[in-house]
């Protein structure tokens, strides 16, 4: 374990596992680390994984007032522990922060995202709007479990699955982490790529994505919610490749996933 002090003064705690060319993993919503873990150890034996939880979860601290530009500067800093320049690999809304972290001129050598929730499927530009405005208003009220709540009906989780979740052992480490739901919500902005922002990223980078549609947890979204996604960000990226990886879900499997990495960032 390892701690790092971001430009704000905000500590930022990650965990660093292998040896290698070291690759910062950045997770997504309502992940404070433990979702990346396995895949950190997968990846350990190729490269030095820096593991970190974002800041406002587990160990990391959450100065005030939030903004995206010290998420990135959060992992500038993580950057700078790791030798002065890293991979970069983001799982969700944590691809559109390592993304925006290569935009704004860190020094990252290659990116790769998986399946980044850009609003880009009929209908859901306006659901994304009406989202961002329901979040804050909930979490204004305290009402941190119907913010969770909200987040998991807007990624496609059917009624009973939301039920099940509330009855579940985890239901208060998540509530734990609703507040960061809108730091997530301010990474993927309007919704949309912003092409003129991903135009500047020189570095290469893999856009992939599994079979989301196909995960019962997922089953309201419209169809090739996350591929469609997937093509408009790699569309704007100058130097983007885009793959998949048959039947994996939104939380892929970490030996499926792992080769794939392993191949893009030693080439």
């Amino acid at each position: 374990m390892g701690q790092v002090t971001s430009r704000d003064g905000t500590p930022i705690a990650y965990e660093r596992q292998g040896g290698g060319p070291p690759l910062v993993l950045v997770g997504g919503g309502l992940d404070d680390g433990a979702e990346n873990a396995p895949l950190a150890g997968e990846l350990s034996g190729r490269f030095s994984v820096y593991n970190y939880a974002r800041r406002g979860r587990a160990g990391s601290g959450d100065t005030a007032p939030y903004s995206v530009d010290r998420e990135i500067e959060d992992l500038d800093a993580l950057i700078g522990e790791a030798g002065g320049e890293a991979f970069l690999h983001g799982v969700s809304s944590g691809g559109a922060l390592a993304l925006g972290a290569a935009a704004a001129g860190l020094r990252v050598a290659k990116v790769s995202v998986y399946e980044v929730p850009y609003a880009i499927a009929d209908g859901m530009a306006a659901q994304w709007r009406v989202y961002r405005q329901e979040l804050d208003a909930l979490l204004a009220q305290g009402r941190r479990g119907d913010a969770v709540a909200l987040f998991m009906r807007l990624a496609g989780s059917p009624e009973e699955a939301v039920a099940e979740a509330r009855r579940s052992p985890v239901w208060p480490r998540l509530e734990g982490l609703a507040h960061t739901l809108a730091y997530d919500a301010a990474c993927l902005g309007d919704g949309r790529p912003p092409a003129s922002r991903f135009e500047k990223i020189t570095q290469p980078v893999l856009v992939a994505t599994g079979d989301s549609g196909g995960d019962p947890n997922m089953s309201g979204l419209p169809d090739d919610f996350l591929g469609l996604a997937a093509n408009a960000l790699a569309a704007c990226i100058p130097h983007a490749r885009r793959t998949s990886i048959p039947g994996q879900p939104h939380v892929a499997d970490p030996k499926a996933i792992a080769p794939l990495l392993t191949r893009f960032f030693e080439e």
